[in-house]
C-alpha cells in the first residue's frame, strides 16, 4: 500500500507542471476576415545619396487574422494583408544655398517617381487588453514581400540644370532619373503599433501606425552597378476593418 501512494503521489507531482502549463495558454481558433486602406509616406535610401522628401501613395487591399492563443494577458495572432501601393521617391532639388534650380523653361525643377506593387506582409500580431467589446493595444511585426507591378514618373523638365555657378543642382547624383526599376521583388520587413475596437455583433476596427524598411535594392548593387544601395523605407497609416468567421470566445 505505501509503496502504491508513492507512486499516486509521484504522478500527482509530475502532473502538476503540466496542468500549470496548460492553464497559461488558453486556446483559440479565431478567424476574422476584412479589407484595409491607408496612405504611404515613401522614399529611397539611394548611395550615392540623393535628396528627397516624402512621396506619397494609396495603399489598400484584403486582410486576414488567425488567433490562436491568449497567453496570461496577451492575446496572440498571425494577421496578413494582400494589398496594391503606390510608393517610390520625391526629388527635393535645390542649389548649394538651398534655394529652388530654375530650369531653362523658368519653372522649378521636380521629380518624382511612383513604382506600383502587390504588397504581402504577415506578421506576429500580440495584443493586450479586451478580445471583445472594447478596446487593446497591439504590436505587430514580419517579413513583407512586393511585387513589381509598373511604374511612372513625374518631371517639369527635359535637362536637369546641372551649372557649376551657383544657380544649378547642389546634388549632381541623376542617373536614378533615366533609370527604370531593376529588380522586380522587393523584401523586407515591417513593424506597427495600433489601436483595434472590437464588438461583437459589428466586428473589429484597427487604426495602425506602421514603418517598412526594405533589404533589397531596386536597382543592382555590384561593382559595377552605379548605386550601392537603393532600398524602399515607407512609413504607412492604415485602417482595417475585420469581421468573424470563426469565433471560439
Amino acid at each position: 500500500m505505501k509503496k502504491i501512494s508513492s507512486r499516486i503521489l509521484a504522478v500527482i507531482l509530475l502532473a502538476l507542471p503540466l496542468t500549470a502549463a496548460a492553464q497559461i495558454g488558453d486556446h483559440r481558433d479565431d478567424l476574422a476576415i476584412g479589407v484595409n486602406g491607408g496612405y504611404v509616406l515613401s522614399n529611397v535610401g539611394f548611395t550615392p545619396s540623393v535628396r528627397q522628401s516624402m512621396h506619397g501613395g494609396l495603399t489598400g487591399g484584403l486582410s486576414v487574422r488567425y488567433v490562436c492563443e491568449k497567453y496570461f494577458n496577451t492575446i496572440c495572432s498571425i494577421y496578413g494583408e494582400v494589398n496594391y501601393a503606390s510608393v517610390g521617391w520625391k526629388e527635393k532639388i535645390l542649389t548649394g544655398t538651398d534655394q529652388p534650380v530654375i530650369n531653362s523653361n523658368g519653372a522649378a525643377e521636380e521629380y518624382s517617381r511612383t513604382v506600383n506593387y502587390i504588397q504581402i506582409p504577415v506578421f506576429a500580431h500580440l495584443a493586450w487588453g479586451r478580445e471583445q467589446n472594447g478596446f487593446n493595444f497591439f504590436f505587430q511585426a514580419g517579413p513583407q514581400l512586393g511585387i513589381y507591378l509598373g511604374e511612372s514618373t513625374s518631371k517639369n523638365y527635359d535637362t536637369p540644370n546641372l551649372a557649376t555657378d551657383g544657380t544649378g543642382r547642389s546634388n549632381a547624383v541623376i542617373a536614378q532619373e533615366s533609370m527604370p526599376v531593376e529588380k522586380k521583388l522587393d523584401y523586407g520587413i515591417a513593424a506597427g503599433l495600433g489601436m483595434e475596437y472590437s464588438n461583437r455583433q459589428v466586428g473589429h476596427f484597427l487604426l495602425e501606425a506602421r514603418y517598412y524598411y526594405g533589404l533589397g535594392n531596386i536597382y543592382g548593387s555590384s561593382k559595377k552597378d552605379f548605386f550601392g544601395k537603393s532600398n524602399y523605407g515607407n512609413i504607412v497609416v492604415k485602417a482595417t476593418y475585420l469581421f468573424d468567421i470563426v469565433r471560439t470566445k
